[in-house]
């Protein structure tokens, strides 16, 4: 898996790391990018290319090293997962904290500093970004994918004993060394609850805070599925028998 841009060891520590999985996403990811990179926090970003289709890949080739200084690039050959994407991206990361960014424009990277105000305070190891509690503005859209995210999160504090408002939300910050010990191995979405379930086993202290949420639509890229639900079922029920 080739990377493009200055690895890790080439860099002064920073505070925050922000793993960006892309796939299809040519429309957005250099809004994206701007965004992230543009952030009072200056964190250092790793975007991985998951083995897009639409020319993403080519679009991060030609601007990574020459409009932004401090993202790395990673490719996969072929698509792999959100959960994969990450993995890959982790020995790049070298931040004391690592955030997860989607790579279309649903959730706001102005908001990283709300997210991060626990961990710097000592407060938590693990953060969870909520778009049920608290302000912010919110697209209005998709209930289904309401009462599936309801259903999911609540399945997974029956058998994690978190009371967690928002399992499947994009915006997680983890303390570097809680994320690398939490021994992921699903590829996909379902990222989300094996993650969850993990850092439960390992006692994390997890705080929520309210994010806002612009969602897309399937005309607009949005790309979980039903059956993305069904897997994260099984993944519940799986990290909680198995080690």
């Amino acid at each position: 898996m080739p990377s493009v841009g200055s690895p890790a060891t080439a860099r002064q520590p920073t505070v925050l790391s922000v793993i960006i999985p892309a796939y299809n996403e040519r429309a957005t990811i250099l809004h994206v990018l701007d965004r992230v990179t543009g952030s009072p926090q200056r964190p250092q970003v790793v975007v991985v290319d998951d083995g897009s289709t639409d020319g993403t890949a080519d679009i991060l080739r030609e601007h990574v090293g020459t409009r932004w200084d401090n993202v790395v690039l990673c490719c996969h050959e072929r698509n792999r997962g959100k959960g994969a994407a990450i993995r890959t991206a982790l020995p790049h990361c070298d931040g004391q904290y690592i955030l997860i960014q989607d790579a279309d424009l649903e959730y706001d990277p102005a908001e990283y500093e709300q997210l991060l105000q626990p961990l710097l305070d000592g407060r938590a190891d693990v953060v969870y970004g909520s778009r049920f509690i608290g302000g912010g503005p919110h697209r209005v859209h998709l209930f289904w994918h309401r009462v599936g995210n309801a259903i999911l999160t609540t399945l997974s504090n029956m058998l994690t004993n978190l009371n967690l408002t928002d399992m499947e939300v994009c915006y997680k910050v983890f303390r570097a060394d809680v994320l690398r010990a939490a021994r992921l191995r699903c590829d996909r979405f379902d990222f989300e609850p094996e993650v969850t379930a993990r850092i439960a086993r390992m006692g994390c202290r997890v705080y929520e805070v309210p994010v806002s949420y612009s969602g897309r639509d399937y005309s607009e890229g949005k790309k979980v599925r039903w059956t993305d639900g069904i897997v994260a079922l099984w993944t519940i029920v799986k990290c909680r028998i198995l080690p």
